[in-house]
Parts: C-alpha cells; sequence; structure tokens
C-alpha cells in the first residue's frame, strides 16, 4: 500500500504553542506543555479516505492512527508513533524510522504539508480539526530496554529515548528474568504494543505507560541503537 502523508498536530496550540504571531518565532523556541487530539479524513490513493488521529503528547512524544477506509481488503487500521517538535512556523513530527512528517497551524486546526514543509497546492481537504479522544489501543511495533525490579516494569523506549513504566504481567515478567543475565539487567525487547494513561503514583496526576499485546520477544544480548 502506498505510503501516505497524513497530516496532524497542533492548533488550539496556535495560541499556546506557536503564539499569536507567526512573525514572533523567528528563532526555534522551547516546546510547551501540552496534550493535544486532532481528527480527520484525509485525502488516499488507493482508498475511500484516510482516517487519522493524531495525539500530541506532554513528553514531546506523539501518537498516531490511521485507518484505510474501503480499502481493497475492507477498513485497515495501523498505529505509529515518535517525535514532535517546533520549528519557527511548523510543527515537525519524526516517526520511529526517523522519517519527518511537517503541519502548520491554520486557525485552530493542523494543516499539512508536503514532505519539504511546504503548502500543498491542492482543492483536497488536507486538515485536522481539534478533538478530545482517549489514545488508540492500536498495537505498534515497539523497541527498548526493559527492567523489571521490585515487581515494576519499566521500559527505556529506542526510538525517543523516553522511559516509561509498563503494564506488568506475569508472562512479561517471566520473559525478562529467563532472558536477564544478572539483576536488575536492561534487556532489550521488540513488540507489538501501544500506550496507555493511567494515574501516578503522585495524587491527582496521570502518565503515560507501556503495554505489551504480542510478538514480545527478549535479547539480552542486543541493545537500542
Amino acid at each position: 500500500m502506498k505510503k501516505i502523508i497524513i497530516t496532524a498536530v497542533l492548533a488550539l496550540g496556535a495560541l499556546s504553542l506557536f503564539g499569536c504571531h507567526t512573525a514572533a518565532f523567528n528563532q526555534e523556541k522551547p516546546l510547551q506543555a501540552m496534550q493535544q487530539s486532532y481528527s480527520g479524513v484525509l485525502p488516499c490513493a488507493d482508498c475511500g479516505g484516510l482516517e487519522t488521529s493524531l495525539f500530541l503528547q506532554q513528553d514531546g512524544t506523539y501518537v498516531l492512527q490511521e485507518t484505510y477506509q474501503a480499502a481493497k481488503y475492507g477498513d485497515q487500521t495501523f498505529a505509529s508513533y515518535g517525535s514532535w517538535a517546533r520549528t519557527a512556523d511548523k510543527l515537525v513530527l519524526t516517526d520511529a524510522k526517523g522519517e519527518k512528517r511537517y503541519f502548520h497551524p491554520k486557525d485552530e486546526n493542523l494543516e499539512m504539508l508536503d514532505t519539504s514543509g511546504a503548502p500543498i497546492i491542492s482543492s483536497l481537504n488536507y486538515t485536522l480539526k481539534p478533538t478530545q479522544q482517549s489514545l488508540p489501543k492500536t498495537p505498534m511495533p515497539l523497541t527498548g530496554m526493559m527492567q523489571y525490579s521490585a515487581d515494576a516494569a519499566s521500559f527505556k523506549d529506542c526510538a525517543t529515548g523516553k522511559v516509561f513504566p509498563m503494564s506488568a504481567s506475569k508472562s512479561l515478567q517471566q520473559g525478562y528474568l529467563a532472558a536477564r543475565k544478572a539483576p536488575n539487567q536492561l534487556v532489550f525487547v521488540s513488540m507489538d504494543g501501544h500506550f496507555m494513561t493511567e494515574p501516578s503514583m503522585e495524587e491527582g496526576q496521570m502518565q503515560k505507560a507501556v503495554v505489551a499485546d504480542k510478538n514480545v520477544k527478549f535479547d539480552a544480548t542486543k541493545a537500542c541503537p
């Protein structure tokens, strides 16, 4: 299936992230804490439409879910993730493979740009609008370094370098213990999983955690690139 450039991120953030005037951003500025989601149906070359949901996270990461509507084999849903950053007038998404997508805030929406970061000249709709929705549970490929200590699991993601708590299970614990060579060792793990929000140890606070869904494989001889 052809790779479809989607649209996504940042516009209720046009005020909080980009400010009131684009001219004020003559240089890159620090990210501001925020968490927003956007959705819309984008043009699709080989399907009826690309239903897109983008989740911009406070920790500088994002999750993207795309559903190819009326595709050859029916609706097909995929998820991906990576990190986001801001330039002078654009929002840049970098996925786990290092590939980039560009967006520009327009009113309260996000407008997709082309692969070079330039506006797309078309009569088709390339806009995502702000919405309120939960992180998707669609499994996606994840790789990182896992540690299991004191009945708590943590996951350091290879793509972003972020460390997340991990939703532990008996099978996950057994796999880690079988693979490790020493107590508290960081062990490389690959899996299909998803992110979720859950209450943190701090009262009234929420945190993002990793859930391992399937295809969990440990390898103590490997590490993140």
